[in-house]
């Protein structure tokens, strides 16, 4: 959905003479997505244009690539991300889990806040983060928001950002795309406003706070990812938050697990029910992220609430199990799990879910859960995911996750 927000100060007309203070120019800027035919805002900057490099830029020894491996055996994947140690912040504490081509999820476990005179652009992909722990702010040259525990939190890509602390740690899911991510299309109407049948409404996403221009002189660090990973440090010698007003319908939001609407029926319901978001164009390429959150199991007297085995061969499926509830593999995940289910492998609940699924008939669940599914786009596991992999994942289904033989 394309909602258009006006923040601070700028001209009626886009690409017309507006100024910051009499005889000081403001100068404008777009910030737009698929060449110019995409979302887009305006920006208007104090005084100086974010091109006015002070030092010449440099490479980081930092290097956040996914790193591949040898041809592994077709198998599914169960990783603890909450067995990561904390370290570093937002971006250096970044560790790739899975990856494709237009693609990267990762798990960042970090305690230090940004420093004061450092920012960070992500050149590379928009970013989709889910906050497992902690809470904070996230300060962008749009305004800052809050975040807690639960919230999502988009950032199209190319958007200047850093984040404060509240917590001693945060731990997130981050979801790097080249293409944009949003809501839902199919829950939209012409218009691009969500229907009555959507399980998400635009009114409930958060917007950023604007905050005044920071007219600043110094030396101001902007890390930029780009190339698939590696880092280059520019120098800017203003504050990088210096609009006096922005406005358009491309800026970062943030979007609670708490306003997602479960839409319920008789029997189970499959993940398009759950959808929040979307990346690029179903079923053709890109994925979709499903919120697996409470709500009331199926009611007909005979259903089976925990799924159904799926084999949907054009789709890798990976979830990220906030807490332990989720029926199917109750008993074998904790808090922080994420699986990875190739496409070509059938999946299925876990030893006898399904039949003691059966109690859950008509009840209110208490699950939390993100999901990612591509659409014909395959994806690989990270060398650096492999500390954390549980090794007996593959064998699984052959035993019965809660004290009960084997299905």
């Amino acid at each position: 959905m394309s909602i258009i927000l006006t923040r601070g100060r700028v001209p009626k007309t886009p690409h017309t003479e507006f100024y910051s203070e009499p005889e000081i120019l403001a100068l404008e800027e777009i910030h737009g997505v698929a060449g110019f035919s995409g979302d887009w805002s305006r920006k208007y900057h104090y005084r100086k244009y974010p091109t006015q490099q002070i030092r010449e830029p440099h490479r980081l020894p930092l290097d956040l690539r996914p790193q591949g491996l040898p041809p592994q055996p077709l198998q599914p994947w169960h990783l603890r991300t909450n067995r990561l140690k904390a370290h570093g912040d937002m971006i250096s504490g970044r560790v790739p889990l899975v990856f494709g081509a237009a693609v990267v999820i990762s798990a960042a476990h970090f305690e230090k806040s940004c420093p004061a005179d450092r920012f960070f652009r992500n050149g590379d992909g928009h970013e989709l983060w889910f906050v497992q722990q902690g809470s904070g702010l996230l300060a962008s040259e749009y305004g800052v928001f809050p975040f807690r525990k639960g919230h999502y939190i988009c950032l199209p890509k190319g958007t200047t950002y850093r984040v404060e602390l509240e917590t001693e740690e945060c731990s997130l899911l981050i979801v790097e795309s080249l293409r944009p991510i949003q809501f839902a299309p199919h829950y939209l109407n012409a218009s691009g406003q969500a229907t009555l049948m959507s399980p998400v409404t635009e009114t409930e996403i958060g917007s950023p706070e604007f905050r005044p221009a920071r007219d600043e002189d110094g030396v101001f660090r902007v890390w930029t990812k780009h190339d698939g990973g590696f880092i280059t440090e520019m120098f800017l010698g203003h504050h990088p938050f210096d609009l006096i007003g922005w406005e358009g319908a491309l800026y970062p939001f943030t979007f609670h697990t708490d306003d997602q609407h479960p839409l319920a029926k008789q029997i189970h319901t499959s993940p398009p029910t759950r959808q929040t978001f979307q990346s690029g164009t179903a079923p053709h390429n890109g994925f979709a992220v499903c919120t697996f959150k409470g709500q009331i199991e199926g009611w007909h007297p005979r259903d089976v609430p925990a799924p159904y085995a799926h084999f949907n061969v054009d789709s890798d499926e990976v979830m990220f199990f906030s807490n332990t509830s989720y029926g199917a593999r109750k008993g074998l995940v904790e808090p922080g799990s994420f699986t990875f289910h190739p496409g070509s492998l059938p999946h299925s609940p876990h030893g006898l879910a399904a039949k003691r699924s059966f109690a859950e008939r008509g009840k209110l669940s208490d699950t939390l859960a993100v999901m990612v599914d591509t659409f014909y786009e395959p994806l690989a596991i990270a060398k650096q995911a492999l500390a954390i992999g549980d090794q007996e994942y593959a064998t699984s289904w052959n035993r019965d996750t809660q004290g009960v033989s084997g299905a």
